[in-house]
């Protein structure tokens, strides 16, 4: 492995992100965090929503809790739980780093057509 790869490597390596990646891996722990975009909701509301057991759904909120992207908050007897927009932002900051080279190359590729805004 040469040198630069190593250092791609190392400067990539988060566990957090590591964690959230694995937790939104999965499908139904995405339709969980889609079911709780919105607002709090009690276990069986998601469950229901996300067509899961409810013993399901309590395994997947835990790692998604795990990962620090949902939270949860007791009000009486019910657990609710919400999307963490925290625990998100490692993944979003990642995936922003993609975006500088993109439109620098959309830019060039439209540039080089000859159609700026005049044109």
């Amino acid at each position: 492995m040469a040198p630069s790869e190593r250092s791609i490597l190392v400067a990539v390596a988060d566990p957090d992100l590591d964690h959230a990646l694995a937790a939104l891996a999965d499908g139904s722990r995405r339709a969980i965090l889609s079911a709780v975009r919105s607002g709090p909701q009690p276990v069986g509301q998601i469950a229901e929503r996300t067509g899961l057991s409810q013993q399901a759904t309590t395994y997947h909120l835990g790692v998604l809790r795990s990962a620090g992207l949902v939270s949860g908050t007791r009000a009486g007897t019910r657990h609710l739980f919400a999307v963490s927009a925290d625990g998100l932002t490692v993944v979003r900051s990642y995936l922003d780093e993609f975006w500088p080279a993109q439109l620098a190359a959309l830019k060039a590729a439209a540039e080089s057509r000859g159609g700026g805004a005049d044109g």
